[in-house]
């Protein structure tokens, strides 16, 4: 493991992972009112009884792609302490009128960006930042987490991922401090809420499962991990999720923390032109690909 290593922070978010309801409703939503695209058909790796659907920007790129775990059944999770509350994407200032006549929402002003705020069909909370430099539709601006004592999850955010704290706002019923890495990547903005009046997350649609943020390859990633071992964090070992390779943490204030490498890609089994066209399965499920098949609701893709 380089110095070099060490010393690379994060390159801000890698995906946003989601439970939602119904596959079929949570497809079209992203897809023809949200305008992503959708990237990647396969199944929840460690429940593949249940679909696990990808959207992103058109050439997928790391840092624009929201996913979830679709659950048919219509239990309703809550957004609280533990948990991230929302994902945010980056648009250009003078598009978010347009998005607000689309989506609905309510428009408010943070940080001195305007911010459209929004509910997905299945509650999931959701945002668009007007941003100047905001770059192809789809990619990310930030992230918030809904923490109670914000200082351990700072403290991983500064000294283990490379982000510099960039103030603090507040807003109605808690306070917002916002960190931010260097660059231009898309996400590269974490924000931590701590509300008034405590409420504990309850997993479920319309909640999000896990943030992960960006490894730039295998050797970062592996200097990261060895970081968060030696300061006591229970770190997985390396998960190989197919398009990339992954490490598990629940950073202190509870919310899933996940560093995932750029490559092998999601082009890996599908030219990119032609991602999201069949369902995708990882080898150790192939030759259960019929009976997993047959469990599975038909989705009718967008045209």
């Amino acid at each position: 493991m380089s110095d070099q290593h060490l010393k690379t922070p994060i390159a801000g978010l890698h995906h946003v992972t989601a439970i939602s309801g119904p596959a079929q409703e949570n497809l079209d939503f992203y897809t023809k009112a949200l305008k992503t695209r959708l990237i990647k058909k396969t199944v929840n790796f460690d429940a593949p009884e249940m679909y696990h659907l990808y959207f992103g920007a058109h050439d997928a790129r790391p840092g624009s792609v929201m996913t979830f775990f679709n659950r048919e059944e219509r239990g309703q999770g809550q957004a609280g302490a533990g948990a991230a509350q929302a994902f945010a994407y980056a648009v250009l200032p003078d598009d978010l009128p347009q998005w607000q006549a689309a989506l609905g929402g309510s428009m408010s002003t943070r940080f001195g960006a305007q911010v459209l705020s929004v509910t997905d069909p299945h509650g999931q909370a959701f945002e668009l930042v007007g941003e100047a430099d905001a770059g192809p539709w789809g990619v990310f601006h930030s992230v918030t987490l809904w923490i109670d004592d914000p200082d351990p999850t700072a403290a991983i955010l500064t000294e283990v991922f490379g982000y510099a704290f960039i103030g603090e706002e507040r807003g109605t019923g808690g306070r917002r401090l916002r960190y931010t890495v260097p660059g231009t990547a898309p996400g590269r903005v974490v924000d931590l809420w701590v509300a008034d009046e405590p409420v504990k997350a309850r997993p479920g649609p319309g909640t999000i499962h896990h943030v992960a943020f960006r490894a730039r390859d295998r050797a970062h990633q592996d200097a990261l991990r060895s970081t968060l071992l030696a300061r006591g964090e229970r770190v997985t070992e390396v998960k190989d999720r197919q398009y990339f390779k992954a490490i598990y943490f629940r950073e202190p204030g509870g919310v899933l923390f996940e560093i995932a490498t750029d490559g092998p890609g999601f082009d890996l089994d599908e030219p990119i032109d032609a991602l999201g066209g069949g369902l995708m399965l990882p080898p150790q499920y192939e030759a259960r690909r019929a009976e997993i098949t047959a469990r599975l609701p038909d989705l009718v893709r967008p045209e």
